[in-house]
């Protein structure tokens, strides 16, 4: 289940974007910050001035995803569990409903899955960087063509 993340609940979504990256440290970079303080930025940052949004697996979270306005995904983490199941669309799809477009977001670009994702789902790699964030690595910056593409036929984005 797909639904907005409660303040009660920024604990429990830094403890998932802690996991997941450690989960992949062999495609993305270790975090710089220790658990803690990404608990506090969750709570006191992120939760107060970003939409978040959790996927619910049986009561625990498997999936965050932090909507940033006025069009970015600022972060989409999906824990290894529940990888393959269409999750990752399903958040694509609510950021589309949910943002005025077009989509733009950054991801590593080591992080060949997540690059892969995005392609298939109609973001396109605009620009490229060597290492402008925070962790030093190169990353890239995509775009939702799909979006671009559904205004060209005279849409206002994807429908919700």
């Amino acid at each position: 289940m797909i639904r907005r993340a409660r303040a009660d609940e920024s604990q429990a979504c830094a403890d998932l974007l802690w996991r997941v990256r450690q989960q992949n440290l062999a495609s993305i970079p270790e975090g710089r910050h220790p658990l803690a303080d990404v608990r506090a930025w969750m709570r006191d940052v992120v939760m107060t001035q970003q939409e978040v949004w959790v996927a619910d697996g049986d009561g625990s979270l498997v999936g965050v995803l932090v909507l940033g306005r006025p069009d970015w995904v600022e972060h989409l983490y999906i824990d290894a569990s529940a990888t393959g199941r269409g999750l990752g669309a399903r958040f694509v799809a609510l950021a589309r409903a949910e943002l005025p477009g077009p989509i733009q977001l950054w991801t590593f670009q080591s992080n060949l899955g997540a690059r892969r994702f995005y392609e298939r789902h109609g973001f396109e790699a605009l620009e490229w960087t060597e290492g402008d964030n925070e962790e030093g690595a190169p990353d890239v910056r995509y775009v939702d063509t799909a979006w671009r593409a559904s205004v060209g036929r005279g849409c206002q984005g994807t429908s919700k």
